[in-house]
């Protein structure tokens, strides 16, 4: 039976620490909407925050199955203040798209150490990254369409407010 190699129990201790980042600056954004009055979006990346916690949490349960060290490490504080609403929305999308390079470097090196327990395990991550990257591009096209329209924004800032 393979074991998961040191090199990607050290990746994935990484990406507990890039999960948990993840988690901070979106709970920073959130805050930051929050601040401004816009609770839907608040609310939006409030959840984001908890799924990126719980993003971490599966891979701590994962090298906990696979009785492998897990090496918490310390996280930065994430950005307080943005020149506008739509800042964060490109910081939140340029962020999905590093944490998915760092998914494919752990597939890289699953696949190097042919670890196919890791390469199943990992795929959830790189379906997740795909979808995560999606609503990305969609909430700036969708800001940008509607930022002209103060009515349709609150609108649009509601309805994000009832996601589940």
């Amino acid at each position: 039976m393979a074991t998961v190699s040191e090199k990607l129990v050290d990746l994935i201790n990484k990406q507990i620490t890039a999960e948990f980042e993840s988690a901070y600056l979106y709970l920073g954004m959130s805050q930051y909407y929050e601040e401004k009055g816009f609770v839907g979006l608040g609310a939006w990346f409030l959840k984001q925050a908890k799924e990126e916690n719980e993003h971490a949490l599966k891979f701590i349960a994962y090298l906990n199955q696979e009785e492998k060290k897990v090496v918490l490490a310390d996280i930065h504080a994430p950005k307080e203040v943005y020149k506008d609403l739509r800042e964060p929305l490109v910081e939140q999308l340029k962020h999905e798209e590093l944490v998915t390079r760092l998914i494919y470097g752990l597939v890289a090196q699953a696949e190097k150490d042919k670890d196919y327990r890791s390469i199943s395990f990992l795929k959830w991550y790189v379906d997740e990254q795909t979808e995560e990257e999606e609503h990305s591009r969609i909430l700036i096209e969708q800001y940008d369409f509607l930022k002209g329209d103060v009515a349709a924004l609150l609108k649009w800032d509601h309805e994000l407010g009832e996601r589940k």
